[in-house]
């Protein structure tokens, strides 16, 4: 979206919820001086409570989720959106909607493969004709996944080592809080998919958000519960893997990132994550362990019994962490591939900052200021239901290593 008659940059959406206050906080302490930014919610009150809280002078805009014309004239003042409410399945869908017909950029934090899948399938081709770019999952849902692949890919193309073939993000390292907002989002798509046995056949498809399932590679079968000794994915690496709770949506946004850009990655890139459980002899153990406790996570949920007691004990829509957690958090991933040519190369993407907060309020800020202020250096495109790669790809590098993240990548 281009046009420079907007009343403002940008619109933070669920700014008085426990993320929307801390994406408006980093906004308010580094976006360029002069950027038009406004706050809006359902609750007038609230608002007004998160501005004086943030010192800022910002105007305050109110619209519920469901209201669809609410939504439609907020929407058209501004040149991107940013939403922090969710679930997005229940709160998202009207917003996108609305972005998309009216030009807006957007961008969210959703993790919910039936959402983004919808959002796909009702506005990519809206958002094509207006120009408008719709990116889902520009937090640690799934900035460091797909960001980190992109630079990869970058460095590779950049050598004329080939294309990508098998690629495994591995979680280093990580530290932070459980999300309330992630449990209620995982609840609801249990609860969507528990339902409708056509969705659980799409949330269960590697290639759920493909442009064209029809036309994906057949590379076999693609398991997001990996378990596996660490040095089958690099020699320099130890122990073993265990499941990572994020692959099964991570994996899909970085294909959909291949498959719209007519898989230059590769016809041949297989893509998986885990995460490293240690070196020690307890490694094994402690990767079965990961996998049966995640696997009974989402059991738990779909049965009414196990679904009350866990209800009762995980985090609460809205809940998060103490500013202590927020900033002694931190992640690191590592990224290993195998080209066709035989080369070897890895990527590394690592923040300070609880992972699902503080991280994530800086990369979900930077990538609505790209959007926004950083036109002449997003990725050609010509709108649609994008991902972080395809829809900012090298501007949001630039801004989240100025703003101290660690991205590289390198030939092993």
């Amino acid at each position: 979206m281009s046009d420079g008659t907007r009343e403002f940059d940008v619109i933070v959406y669920g700014a008085t919820g426990f993320v929307g206050v801390l994406v408006a906080r980093y906004l308010a302490g580094h976006a360029p001086a002069g950027t038009r930014i406004a706050l809006a919610g359902r609750s007038p009150a609230k608002l007004e409570s998160t501005r004086s809280g943030l010192g800022v002078d910002w105007p305050i805009i109110v619209a519920d989720a469901t209201d669809a014309e609410a939504l439609a004239a907020m929407a058209v003042r501004t040149r991107v959106v940013i939403t922090t409410a969710g679930p997005y399945a229940k709160y998202g869908r009207i917003l996108a909607r609305a972005c998309a017909e009216a030009g807006t950029d957007y961008v969210d934090l959703t993790g919910e493969v039936i959402f983004a899948r919808d959002s796909i399938d009702e506005n990519h081709e809206v958002a094509r004709r207006t120009g408008a770019r719709i990116v889902h999952s520009c937090g640690f849902d799934s900035i460091p996944s797909d960001i980190g692949v992109h630079v990869l890919h970058r460095l590779v193309e950049a050598d004329g080592a080939g294309e990508l073939t098998d690629t495994t993000l591995v979680v280093t390292s990580m530290r932070g809080g459980v999300s309330g907002g992630t449990i209620d989002s995982m609840r609801n798509q249990v609860d969507v998919m528990k339902r409708d046995p056509r969705l659980r056949k799409i949330g269960a498809s590697p290639y759920s958000l493909s442009p064209d399932r029809a036309a994906e590679p057949d590379l076999g079968r693609q398991t997001d519960m990996v378990t596996l000794p660490a040095s089958e994915v690099d020699p320099s690496l130890r122990g073993h893997l265990a499941p990572f709770v994020m692959a099964s949506y991570n994996t899909r946004i970085v294909r959909r990132s291949n498959a719209l850009r007519g898989w230059a990655y590769g016809r041949r890139f297989r893509y998986r994550e885990a995460m490293s459980v240690g070196a020690s002899a307890l490694s094994p153990v402690l990767a079965f362990g990961t996998k049966v406790a995640l696997s009974g996570l989402i059991v738990g949920l779909a049965l009414p019994p196990t679904r009350f007691l866990l209800d009762r004990v995980l985090p609460k829509p809205g809940t998060g962490p103490s500013e202590r957690t927020q900033s002694t958090g931190h992640f690191t991933m590592d990224i290993f591939t195998t080209t066709t040519e035989g080369a070897r190369y890895t990527a590394r993407f690592r923040a300070k900052g609880d992972p699902g907060y503080a991280a994530t309020a800086i990369m979900l800020g930077e990538s609505a200021l790209a959007l926004a202020l950083d036109r002449d250096k997003l990725p050609p495109s010509e709108g649609g239901v994008l991902t972080p790669a395809t829809g900012i790809g090298d501007a949001l590098v630039d801004r989240l290593r100025a703003a101290g993240i660690e991205i590289t990548a390198r030939k092993q």
